[in-house]
């Protein structure tokens, strides 16, 4: 088009001011362009000068001329936009096609009200999958009472969460991991915590009688934790008439209780006795079992409980009745506990016993100090008796692994320490030393290194005659 535009205008040349923007200048009225007085003047002279043929075509270059002018500005600011001329050279039809440009309102995705400052909506908390903005606190959901669905009955209404009764079938799979633990721990408020979230329901007299029932193939210090578990559940948790029915089954089971645990019938008569000590049991308890039981298991238990409690009366600490456990026991304590078992072996030499009640103290973190104090009582010791019995000892229990390769050397390095301090009270202690350390590294129980670093004291020179400057080596 702007070809045809440009072949035209070289065919017709125009003047200047004819081409000028003065046509344009002038005001538009209904799309249609108004020429000034001074163009309507030209064209006048030119109509009395016989240019009357011209005039049209004139008009027509002039309305090309604009066309092209305005097609120029429009491609220059954004190709491909705005209004175009179309097949006919009409300026005012478009092609119909719409923009591509990036720019292009069809393509705007703001809003054509004018409202809204570019912000995300909802704050950036709208969206599918979305709850909210983030930190954002609901507040409660005020009832309408104008709502439809509006129900007054429901206004005052209070849920709770509501626990099904726990089933016989199920209760032992319940308890027992918890007992267990509680075997591990120690902490009988945490057992309190998990029961009280359990309907334990008319299973409630199960609790002690499983808790008894595990005890009985445990050792003495899950024994003594049963106890405490169980004066510790009454009130909380359990009734003193739980406990009693507890306590009936057990006597009545006791018939097969034995079958597995030999010693049961005592040890259920010594929780009986550690009961009633403890205040969970009635003291009539016992005496309503008289001339009532046939079982013989039964009346040994009733029995054992009877006798314990009139020994009570006498002095006897039933609340210390099964001992207490080697990680609760005091340090001062396990150290009586190790020099009574030490005096009692080298009285008996019965190294089996001795084997036993190291175990049953349940503390082989701390057989370091049974090893230092063997030492030191064969140190301070007089006579080879001790010796010998001591290193058998040593000897059994590092075979047995009752005490560890830890433990033993931890034993020896400690009395390595204090041999300055023992050798005051004992002149000879580092000679008695350095003799056990090679007996012991003899017998297997220590090995080269902990050997070598026994310390030794220089001993001194004799000189006399036909000494021939000797060393005098001390007698044992």
């Amino acid at each position: 088009m702007a070809t045809d535009c440009e072949a035209w205008l070289n065919a017709n040349p125009v003047e200047a001011d004819d081409l000028s923007d003065s046509f344009l200048s002038g005001e538009e009225e209904n799309g249609r362009a108004v020429p000034s007085s001074k163009n309507i003047n030209a064209a006048n002279n030119e109509i009395n000068g016989n240019w009357m043929a011209s005039s049209n075509s004139l008009h027509e270059a002039r309305l090309k001329a604009k066309a092209k002018r305005r097609l120029r500005k429009n491609s220059s600011r954004d190709s491909g936009r705005g209004d175009s001329l179309s097949d006919g050279g009409d300026p005012g039809k478009g092609s119909g096609v719409g923009s591509t440009s990036p720019k292009s309102k069809l393509l705007d995705r703001k809003s054509r009200l004018g409202k809204g400052r570019g912000l995300p909506k909802k704050g950036g908390a709208g969206g599918k999958g979305v709850w909210g903005r983030s930190g954002e606190v609901y507040e409660p959901v005020q009832v309408d009472s104008k709502d439809p669905n509006y129900d007054g009955a429901q206004e005052n209404c209070v849920y709770e969460t509501v626990v099904p009764p726990l089933e016989e079938r199920d209760f032992g799979k319940t308890v027992t991991p918890i007992v267990q633990e509680y075997f591990e721990h120690g902490d009988t408020n945490e057992v309190a915590e998990l029961l009280g979230e359990l309907n334990l329901g008319p299973m409630r007299s199960g609790v002690p009688m499983l808790a008894v029932s595990l005890a009985l193939e445990a050792k003495a210090s899950h024994r003594e934790l049963t106890s405490r578990l169980l004066a510790d559940l009454c009130g909380p948790v359990l009734t003193c008439g739980d406990v009693e029915n507890a306590f009936d089954k057990l006597l009545s089971e006791l018939p097969e209780l034995v079958l597995d645990t030999p010693g049961a019938p005592q040890m259920v008569g010594q929780f009986i006795a550690r009961a009633v000590k403890d205040q969970i049991l009635s003291k009539s308890y016992i005496e309503g079992y008289k001339g009532k039981v046939d079982c013989e298991h039964a009346r040994a238990a009733l029995d054992r409980a009877a006798v314990l409690l009139r020994m009570s009366m006498g002095g006897l600490r039933i609340d210390n009745l099964w001992g207490s456990g080697g990680g609760q026991r005091a340090v001062t304590e396990l150290v009586k506990e190790m020099n009574l078992l030490l005096k009692e072996y080298l009285l008996s030499g019965d190294g089996k016993e001795a084997e036993r009640c190291l175990r049953e103290l349940e503390v082989p973190h701390f057989h370091h100090e049974f090893v230092y104090e063997a030492l030191v009582m064969v140190l301070e010791s007089k006579g080879e008796k001790t010796f010998k019995m001591v290193l058998l000892l040593l000897k059994r229990l590092w075979v047995s692994t009752v005490i560890t390769v830890d433990q033993m050397r931890r034993g020896y390095e400690r009395v390595y320490m204090d041999i300055a301090e023992i050798n005051i009270d004992v002149p000879r202690a580092y000679f008695i030393l350095e003799l056990f350390v090679d007996k012991s590294f003899s017998a297997g129980v220590i090995d080269k290194n902990l050997r070598d670093i026994c310390p030794c004291r220089g001993r001194k020179r004799f000189v006399s005659e036909g000494d021939g400057g000797c060393l005098k080596l001390e007698s044992f």
